[in-house]
């Protein structure tokens, strides 16, 4: 399996981020009228930084596949990058985590009031499906963008990341099974990760083998990447993730590492991403940068 040296990879990756910061500074609304208090919580929600996993996700499997209309693979990854970041500004309100800072800075609500925050996250995820539908109008194949647009709505739903949220929510200070946990993790994390995949696949027109192989990829890449956050929340600093360290004990989550312990949670994120690189193995077609990226997601330090 080919990969990248550190010192390319990272210059990559860098190139790619920048590329991808453009775009969705460019999609953003940026007309001045009567609404433009919630235009701003949504450009500093986004604009906030962030690893832009999802979208890059997406580009590097639309590629994959063959995919070649900048503008439709652009404006499906704005998309997804919005869908991102509205659960987050969700996620962070006192009703749920009731988190001050994300990425080194005070959370959305906490700028803009409890009521833009909620108002914002609306917009970004109304939004986000206006910039989709742009995007597959300019499709080529308008049954690609179809299917992409149905693995984008499904998997951000009830029954994925809305849904795993519900659960998580639901059970937060009881026990859990592994039954349980692991599908709060599949639905909360892994669902935006297997949608990114999974439309940028369909998008360059990959047929439903290959759709679900990606799927396997991104359920996998999901549970190593929430392990790993897990992880991160006990032996990280704040310094490198750019929030309060011991959220999960403070608002009594039940996490991996909680209910199985720090070394097995170390163990089940070496056995996921050793899951993922094997599906992406046995694939026909083949990205050195996705294969360096996914080895190196499960082993971030933030």
């Amino acid at each position: 399996m080919k990969q990248l040296d550190q010192e390319e990879f990272r210059q990559q990756m860098k190139e790619k981020t920048a590329c991808i910061e453009e775009r969705l500074k460019s999609v953003l609304p940026q007309e001045q009228s009567l609404q433009r208090t919630v235009f701003r919580a949504m450009e500093y929600s986004v604009m906030a930084g962030g690893k832009r996993l999802r979208p890059m996700l997406m580009r590097e499997s639309y590629e994959l596949f063959g995919g070649g209309e900048e503008e439709v693979i652009g404006l499906f990854m704005a998309a997804m990058e919005m869908i991102h970041t509205y659960s987050l500004v969700h996620d962070d309100l006192p009703a749920m985590d009731n988190d001050d800072y994300r990425r080194g800075k005070e959370t959305t609500h906490k700028v803009f009031g409890e009521d833009m925050g909620i108002l914002a996250g609306d917009a970004l995820l109304n939004y986000a499906y206006e910039t989709a539908l742009r995007g597959a109008g300019k499709a080529a194949e308008p049954q690609n963008a179809l299917k992409a647009l149905r693995i984008l709505s499904g998997k951000s739903g009830v029954y994925g990341m809305v849904g795993g949220q519900v659960v998580d929510v639901e059970l937060t200070g009881k026990p859990l099974s592994e039954e349980q946990l692991e599908f709060i993790y599949r639905l909360k994390t892994g669902a935006l990760l297997e949608a990114s995949l999974m439309a940028g696949a369909a998008l360059a027109g990959a047929d439903d083998g290959n759709i679900a192989c990606m799927e396997e990829i991104g359920r996998n890449i999901g549970m190593a990447f929430q392990i790993r956050d897990d992880i991160l929340d006990v032996e990280g600093t704040r310094e490198e993730l750019g929030k309060p360290i011991g959220s999960d004990a403070k608002n009594e989550k039940r996490t991996y590492v909680s209910v199985y312990g720090i070394e097995k949670a170390k163990q089940a994120v070496e056995e996921y991403s050793v899951r993922a690189l094997e599906c992406l193995g046995n694939l026909s077609v083949e990205s050195a940068y996705l294969n360096t990226l996914i080895k190196e997601l499960v082993s971030r330090k933030k």
